[in-house]
């Protein structure tokens, strides 16, 4: 009986139960809003396909209004981490959140293809900070260790975004179409931009900016958390200067990783309606109902990837086999001539490169931490999201070029293979935490 006592109140048992308890109360409300935050960024792809018809708009003109998103991103996403680091997670997401909402409404009533240029870049700039300012606040709850999972859970809103977002949007669009006068995807944007203002003040109501500031956590979970991420802390880069950031060539290896990734990762989620109607299925709904099974592929692997690179303490391995996998899917998806085997390689694609995101983030938080940290993670995610500028844009010039997606598909594969070859470039001594 005595050996039982200790084992349940043992050390380990007790960090592993505070550790839970902080995942419990802090990654549901942040993965919710990341799959709103996904949503109202690539459901412009959703309305591509009665948008572009209705309005006259080409290929390249989607492809440009689609990846100026990106644009606005770069130019506010430092300044907006580092605001986040200053002023508090809970007013500044739930400022991000509510402000983005308002504008992904706007997005019904574009007309002309400056509007939607413009509205494209506005969203990118409201939007600015959110994911790199969720990566950096999970810095403050889980140490080295325990972030590939967490990273994994949260980044889970991404594939859940196409799950549950494309049946929806297609639905939405059919079921909505020429009702009070709008077309369907007007509907889509103001139907899908309303949860973003309402998660908005349940952040504001919910979140805690800090362990400290925690009420729901005891004094002892308190002083696990704090020692956890003290010595994590240790032996990592804390300058406080942003010219000794963009000095630092590991920074901008980084950043041309994850530049790679970017290219894949919106050069499918963007397009991915487009590459499914062209395979013959007709239906919104339908294409919504096919799109969500890459998705369903991509959340598997993002988890099991994640706990496998968690358990071994092993980062390149467990990132550079999902981007090799992600690069034979495009390949293949490419030169698919019927539906079937399109959604095969397609899953196959959206496994490999959306199992990325959350794994390369262990990278840069293990060697970051503090203003370093704010100040890095938002300079790789500003400059790499560039990727989603080019990657959308390129695709649409090809397309209107050839016709075709084949060539498209063949480049972002390209980028895939090279930014794993990159990783392994890296000495796994700094990564593997």
């Amino acid at each position: 009986m005595k050996n039982s006592n200790t084992a349940i109140t043992s050390p380990e048992v007790v960090e592993n139960m505070t550790y839970r308890k902080v995942a419990f109360r802090i990654i549901p409300l942040l993965m919710i809003c990341y799959i709103i935050a996904y949503l109202d960024r690539v459901n412009v792809g959703f309305a591509k396909l009665q948008m572009s018809e209705e309005l006259g708009f080409s290929e390249a003109i989607y492809g440009l209004g689609a990846g100026l998103f990106f644009i606005g991103y770069f130019f506010f996403e430092i300044p907006s981490n580092i605001l986040l680091h200053k002023l508090g997670a809970r007013l500044w997401i739930a400022r991000i959140m509510i402000t983005w909402g308002l504008l992904s409404a706007l997005f019904a009533f574009v007309q002309t293809e400056w509007q939607f240029y413009i509205l494209r870049f506005l969203l990118g700039a409201a939007e600015a900070g959110f994911y790199p300012g969720v990566i950096l606040y999970l810095t403050y709850w889980f140490p080295s260790h325990r972030r590939g999972k967490m990273f994994a859970l949260f980044q889970a809103g991404s594939p859940a975004a196409g799950i549950f977002g494309n049946p929806l949007s297609g639905w939405i669009m059919d079921r909505f179409h020429d009702t009070a006068g709008w077309q369907g995807w007007q509907w889509m944007f103001v139907l899908e931009a309303i949860p973003a203002v309402v998660l908005g003040v349940v952040i504001l109501l919910y979140l805690d900016n800090s362990v400290k500031a925690a009420k729901w956590l005891t004094e002892e979970e308190k002083a696990i958390i704090s020692r956890d991420i003290e010595a994590d802390s240790k032996g990592k880069a804390a300058s406080h200067s942003l010219m000794s950031l963009v000095k630092n060539p590991m920074l901008w290896v980084m950043t041309l990783i994850y530049f790679c990734f970017v290219m894949g990762q919106y050069g499918l989620t963007l397009w991915m309606p487009t590459l499914i109607r062209a395979s013959g299925v007709t239906s919104n709904v339908t294409i919504g109902l096919l799109g969500a099974i890459p998705f369903i592929c991509a959340i598997i692997a993002m988890v099991i990837f994640s706990r496998s690179a968690d358990h071994y303490r092993e980062r390149r391995w467990h990132l550079v086999v999902p981007a090799l996998l992600g690069a034979v899917g495009f390949v293949v998806a490419a030169s698919a001539t019927n539906t079937t085997v399109s959604i095969i390689f397609l899953s196959m694609a959206a496994a490999g490169v959306l199992a990325c995101a959350p794994l390369f983030w262990s990278l840069p938080t293990a060697i970051l931490s503090g203003a370093a940290a704010a100040a890095g993670i938002a300079l790789i995610n500003s400059v790499a999201n560039l990727a989603g500028f080019i990657s959308p844009y390129m695709v649409g010039i090809i397309r209107d070029a050839t016709h075709s997606s084949e060539l498209g598909m063949y480049v972002l594969a390209g980028f895939l293979i090279l930014g794993a070859a990159i990783v392994l470039c890296i000495p796994a001594s700094k990564v593997n935490r």
